[in-house]
């Protein structure tokens, strides 16, 4: 491993995250080889995640200036951070230089307000994809996309799917899949029901109650901020 070229990975940590959004992909890309890996938020205090424990960062915003791999996860959070201006201005610093520009779930909508997906193809949540266009990206309606140096996943566990393809990219082939072996990815789940495409109706109108209940008018609260953030819906 010490003859791999070092790789610098850093993911968006911020409150509220859908914590196997950041923690799958971490624990693959972790095992890049030579990799340093950080996660970022304003301070070093434990975030809280939607699973009910924290995540403590590894750095500030100020700490880290460069990284190869810019990551950012999603969840419900993301609706706090859109507007944020430290968050975006530092996104788009990190961009700047980074070889993979990347995100997992609703994440995709951050890059988006960021300006980072204008004009590329981009996944996100199911639930939420259709507006990625309000930021001008290319929805594309798959577990994994790549787009030029953009790569994106669609919800939560297709974080791991996307980090091992990642991981094929930069490694090659062979490393992506010693990684999946190491880790044991053979899933193998129990029910047909992680997609709106065999969830039967009843799963379906209790996940948008959900939805409703936790972030209700999401998709217009997004549309309106793109407005503000000033692209044309």
């Amino acid at each position: 491993m010490s003859s791999l070229s070092p790789i610098f990975v850093a993911f968006l940590l911020f409150p509220n995250v859908t914590q196997l959004d950041l923690t799958g992909p971490a624990q693959m890309l972790s095992r890049l080889g030579n990799c340093q890996l950080d996660l970022v938020w304003k301070h070093k205090n434990p975030v809280p995640t939607d699973a009910g424990f924290p995540l403590l960062p590894t750095a500030t915003f100020g700490d880290i200036t460069h990284a190869d791999i810019l990551c950012v996860p999603g969840g419900l959070g993301t609706l706090d951070i859109l507007e944020d201006k430290e968050v975006l201005d530092w996104l788009n610093k990190i961009a700047a230089n980074a070889q993979w520009i990347t995100s997992v779930c609703t994440g995709s909508l951050v890059l988006g307000a960021a300006g980072l997906l204008r004009g590329y193809k981009s996944a996100c949540h199911w639930a939420s994809i259709d507006q990625l266009a309000y930021f001008g990206a290319i929805p594309v309606r798959e577990r994994i996309v790549f787009d030029r140096n953009r790569a994106s996943g669609g919800g939560v566990t297709s974080g791991i799917d996307f980090s091992l393809s990642l991981i094929a990219k930069i490694r090659g082939e062979s490393h992506a899949k010693f990684v999946q072996l190491a880790t044991e990815y053979d899933p193998q789940p129990p029910f047909d029901s992680g997609s709106p495409d065999t969830a039967d109706a009843d799963l379906l109108a209790r996940y948008h109650k959900y939805i409703d209940q936790n972030a209700p008018n999401r998709a217009e609260t997004v549309r309106q901020i793109a407005t503000r953030l000033g692209f044309e819906n």
